[in-house]
């Protein structure tokens, strides 16, 4: 439905078939990264996305995911991708390094290979504020991966 008279507009899309992703998950404080995990691949699913279209990758930390996301963007294989995991404040400045420098290098990668990538690296203060929010985000991060990979290919239809 356009909200404008005359103004072309692309309307968000979570059909996921045919497309295919890929999920870079840290292990640190694993249990809120599997959390993510299995709500991302869960709405995955119910958008569509075929299960043997999803590559699944597992590294250390959130410092390492950037460069995994990066060879993944640069394989040609994938249409959207997604950083999962969590950076629990701790009682050193060490949380601020991890959790600004994660999210540097995940969208420079986002922006240098023009893949887009939905970042679900939950920052918090708490494993519980974590845990309450791991299902939720993975979701959520699942749909903006879809969403984001239907929009750059509207987008190059337009030319």
């Amino acid at each position: 439905m356009a909200r404008f008279d005359n103004i072309e507009e692309i309307e968000p899309k979570l059909d996921g078939t045919g497309l295919r992703i890929g999920i870079a998950m840290a292990r640190f404080n694993r249990d809120v990264g599997e959390g993510l995990l299995s709500g991302c691949t869960a709405a995955l699913r119910k958008h569509g996305v075929a299960d043997e279209s999803v590559l699944i990758v597992s590294v250390p930390g959130a410092l390492e995911l950037p460069l995994v996301l990066q060879r993944l963007a640069h394989s040609g294989r994938f249409d959207a991708l997604v950083a999962l995991g969590a950076v629990i404040r701790g009682e050193t400045y060490h949380f601020e390094v991890v959790s600004n420098e994660s999210a540097s290098g995940i969208m420079n990668v986002q922006l240098d290979t023009g893949i887009p990538i939905a970042n679900g690296v939950l920052t918090t203060e708490t494993d519980e504020q974590a845990e309450v929010r791991m299902a939720q985000k993975g979701a959520e991060c699942a749909e903006a991966a879809i969403e984001m990979a239907n929009l750059l290919r509207s987008i190059a239809a337009l030319n």
